[in-house]
């Protein structure tokens, strides 16, 4: 390898950049590269019978665990969850940590979602655009010399227009690893979100039975955006192990960081057939 990759997810809560770059990151620190994944609020909210401290440090814990187990980096701002901002403050915190961290390639949500936090942190990242090479702005964290590349993570919303991915990862190799990273978030994947969904009568028992029970959820939606994402597979595989892959991952290139061209693919993304 003639380059160590730094790359940089930036999610609204701890779980957020597991669910949806799990895979490539788990690809990423395979091949040797720094992978950071950073929760733009502690998610103290995000329960139907816990919250404010205990639920943050419990979350926290989870994230730890997920970082141990990936061989990645995990960051949890503590700032309350349902309550992210854009404002001037954070934007200079996001700049500060892009700054730090140096990134190749900076992963994050669309700024068209369901959930204020998710939309207002595909904004601070746009915001940080850009600005973090401009020196005199937060001058004592140093800025960047380049205008890192900027990617959104798939989602399934359709307006003002639907998720059109520029690249599509084969994550066959690592999908279950991918659920074990998520299986990490027992407050949110056995806790929360069951109940948020009304299915906490479908829960299982056993740890074992859960984690079958999640895998089969998640393996599933992988599958669906491996057959969205066909045509990519078999551009960046070939027709033959294009057309035989199982499970996905995709991302869209963003307008406001630097610009990719068809050399950079194989850089930024180094596991592409």
């Amino acid at each position: 390898m003639t380059e160590k990759l730094r790359v940089l997810a930036i999610g609204a809560h701890p779980d957020d950049c597991d669910y949806r770059f799990g895979g490539c990151a788990i690809k990423y620190v395979r091949l040797g590269h720094r992978v950071k994944f950073v929760s733009l609020t502690n998610g103290d909210g995000g329960h139907y019978r816990e919250g404010g401290g205990p639920l943050a440090q419990r979350r926290l814990q989870e994230a730890q665990n997920v970082a141990r187990l990936a061989g990645i980096e995990y960051q949890l701002v503590d700032l309350h969850d349902a309550e992210l901002m854009p404002t001037l403050e954070n934007r200079w915190l996001v700049v500060r940590i892009i700054r730090e961290f140096q990134p190749d390639l900076v992963v994050t949500n669309r700024p068209n979602d369901y959930h204020p936090d998710h939309r207002y942190t595909s904004q601070l990242v746009q915001d940080a655009a850009y600005t973090v090479t401009i020196p005199n702005v937060q001058a004592l964290t140093p800025h960047l010399q380049y205008n890192p590349v900027i990617a959104y993570w798939n989602d399934g919303f359709q307006r003002p227009y639907p998720h059109t991915p520029d690249v599509a990862v084969d994550i066959d190799d690592v999908a279950e690893q991918k659920v074990d990273l998520l299986d990490c978030h027992v407050s949110q994947f056995y806790e929360w979100l069951p109940y948020n969904h009304g299915v906490m009568d479908q829960l299982p028992d056993s740890p074992k039975e859960r984690r079958d029970w999640l895998a089969a959820q998640r393996l599933a939606a992988m599958a669906k955006e491996a057959d969205r994402c066909r045509h990519l597979l078999k551009r960046f595989y070939g027709e033959e192990t294009g057309s035989s892959v199982r499970y996905c991952e995709s991302f869209e290139f963003g307008e406001y960081g630097g610009r990719v061209t068809e050399e950079d693919l194989p850089r930024l993304f180094p596991f592409l057939g």
